[in-house]
């Protein structure tokens, strides 16, 4: 196919990709509509060695990977539904916490979602301070310069996690298009043994076209008041005038006439009897 052809397939099928497009990209907005926001609140704890030491510094990040499995327990989530009177199961809360490291910073990542935004901040925050609480009880147990501290570098802030209506939309137009480039792919198909134009001959058959025979248009809504066909000319449907045509058996000297009491067609009114018509045949006489 020519970049001319795909051209043409745009121009006559291109709507049903818009189409398409629209369709599901209006459905992808209603459905981000009604759902439920999802609130997702995130804290940064920084876990810092006493001492610039490398020995030291190696120990954190493998702590961090302890630190993070004594954070995810249901028991520290039993602790935050009794800080914080939660009507709730500690699996329950437990499943909405979700607690990564970054061994390059030192850092561990905690994210609460819930559907209410203030309460995944308290819940980020209760969690937090019971593992620095927990911490600094640990150090008061080691030497000042083999301990381990918990820092919690800013205070929990909450953003909405879903649904992302613009994303969603996007994704559904996409989607859409996908679905209406098959659908003319299909089309196309289907039709593509079907000549249309003169074009569509010499590429199927890789001859030139020389001529075409143009089609007869014909107005089948108003039909012809002699009865004739649809759309042709009234006069190419008038009746003969000359003498010979009007019957198969007519001589050029025979005409009809009306005997007495009858009328006869084309006659004025003053001259037309009242019976009914019978015509004659006249033949000619001997010798004219």
């Amino acid at each position: 196919m020519t970049l001319q052809d795909y051209f043409r397939i745009i121009r006559r099928r291109g709507w049903i990709i818009v189409l398409l497009m629209v369709m599901t990209a209006a459905a992808a907005f209603a459905f981000s509509k009604l759902q439920t926001p999802v609130y997702k609140s995130s804290v940064d704890i920084l876990v810092q060695p006493a001492r610039p030491d490398f020995g030291l510094a190696q120990t954190a990040k493998i702590l961090l990977r302890s630190y993070v499995s004594y954070m995810n327990t249901d028991k520290r989530a039993e602790a935050v539904v009794n800080v914080l009177g939660l009507d709730r199961l500690p699996a329950e809360l437990r499943s909405d916490v979700t607690i990564a490291s970054d061994e390059s910073r030192l850092v561990i990542q905690l994210t609460v979602e819930d559907t209410d935004g203030d309460l995944a901040n308290d819940i980020a925050q209760a969690w937090t301070d019971l593992f620095v609480q927990w911490r600094n009880a640990e150090n008061s147990l080691q030497r000042k310069e083999d301990q381990v501290d918990a820092i919690q570098l800013d205070a929990p802030r909450y953003s909405l996690a879903r649904p992302k209506w613009k994303v969603n939309v996007l994704a559904g137009a996409v989607l859409g298009a996908l679905i209406g480039g098959v659908i003319v792919f299909v089309l196309e198909w289907v039709e593509s043994g079907v000549v249309r134009r003169p074009e569509d001959i010499e590429r199927y058959l890789g001859l030139p076209l020389l001529g075409s025979i143009p089609a007869l248009k014909i107005d089948v809504s108003q039909p012809h008041p002699t009865g004739g066909l649809p759309g042709a000319s009234p006069a190419a449907w008038q009746p003969a005038t000359h003498p010979s045509a009007r019957t198969p058996n007519a001589h050029p000297f025979n005409s009809a006439v009306a005997k007495p009491g009858g009328t006869s067609p084309g006659l004025p009114p003053d001259q037309e009897g009242v019976g009914p018509i019978e015509p004659t045949l006249l033949h000619p006489k001997e010798g004219e």
